[in-house]
């Protein structure tokens, strides 16, 4: 996504949550954002066979970005697969992946892969405008990519299939929005429905941002208190922000990431009111966006195979830290 487009103001920063909140993100993961202070003091990952630079499995795509793919309208509610095919279809949501024992067993999480990889070939209908209880805007955008060509819409899907693995094996049943299994979307309104009839108990939204270059590091998005039209979020405000604390927390431990240079205030953590995906949700739900991809320096992160395995290790790590309490 990107934080500029039309009827879109960009995120203030909480002043007055900043304190607690930092605090918050270091009670959470102890050490979590101290490791990161040794991490950028000795200036980051090594390049070996594990380190974020790594790319065996995770070169920038050679395709050319899709039309509007860089776009600065691109906005966080929605995705693309490496080997799919965008053309095919399929019932949606995406089927449940099997669940297999562990601590999650019972337990139902709902993974939405930002932007489907043919929202670009299908622009009249991802332009069409939907509710979302505070006002009407689009189903769904193309998302962003980085400078090489590599769309958001895959990133976001990959990190997706790796989680699922990751929570598959700690007992959870999982649940995409999609899997590239569906010509576009589903719409944002669609996207927050589908967590809700699955009565999921954490629903993550993963994303990438499309923000200018030298705009560094990732951050969750928390929901604010709506109640407006169909929207009404008040009972979700708390464990959603208990959920991303834990997620954001975790994200710096095991990628070694910072929380975002340019929204937040250092804290990792952004609210907003303006996300379909957000607003219409019933059950605890956050975003994530994990780098931006038009600065050089976090593409190198989001194109590396290794680095995208700790991004879904940590993102699961958090939403197994929120539901195991």
């Amino acid at each position: 996504m990107s934080y500029t487009g039309p009827d879109f103001d960009p995120p203030q920063p909480r002043r007055s949550r900043r304190g607690p909140l930092t605090v918050a993100l270091a009670a959470l993961v102890p050490g979590a954002l101290l490791g990161w202070a040794v991490y950028a003091a000795v200036g980051g990952p090594a390049d070996d066979g594990g380190s974020a630079h790594a790319t065996a499995t995770g070169s920038p795509s050679a395709r050319t970005p899709s039309p509007g793919g860089a776009s600065p309208t691109g906005t966080p509610d929605d995705d693309r697969g490496p080997s799919a095919s965008p053309t095919a279809t399929a019932p949606s949501p995406s089927a449940s992946a099997p669940a297999g024992s562990g601590p999650l067993k019972g337990k139902v999480v709902v993974i939405d892969p930002g932007h489907n990889p043919g929202n670009a070939r299908h622009t009249g209908e991802i332009d069409r405008q939907v509710d979302i209880g505070t006002h009407r805007k689009e189903c769904d955008t193309t998302g962003t990519a980085t400078n090489d060509g590599y769309a958001e819409a895959e990133f976001t899907l990959d990190v997706a299939h790796r989680m699922r693995a990751i929570l598959r094996e700690q007992g959870a049943t999982v649940k995409l929005t999609q899997d590239a299994d569906r010509p576009f979307g589903p719409c944002v309104d669609e996207r927050a429905r589908i967590g809700n009839e699955a009565n999921a108990d954490a629903v993550v939204s993963i994303h990438a941002d499309g923000s200018g270059a030298g705009n560094r590091g990732f951050h969750v998005i928390l929901p604010g208190s709506v109640r407006a039209g169909a929207a009404d979020t008040r009972a979700i405000v708390g464990p959603s922000r208990e959920l991303g604390e834990r997620i954001a927390g975790n994200f710096v431990r095991v990628t070694g990431s910072a929380p975002s240079n340019y929204v937040g205030g250092g804290t990792g953590l952004v609210t907003r009111e303006d996300l379909g995906g957000l607003n219409l949700s019933t059950v605890p739900k956050v975003f994530i966006e994990c780098g931006n991809m038009r600065d050089s320096k976090d593409a190198a992160l989001l194109t590396s195979g290794a680095w995208r395995q700790k991004a879904a290790q940590g993102i699961s790590e958090g939403i197994v830290s929120f539901l195991r309490g």
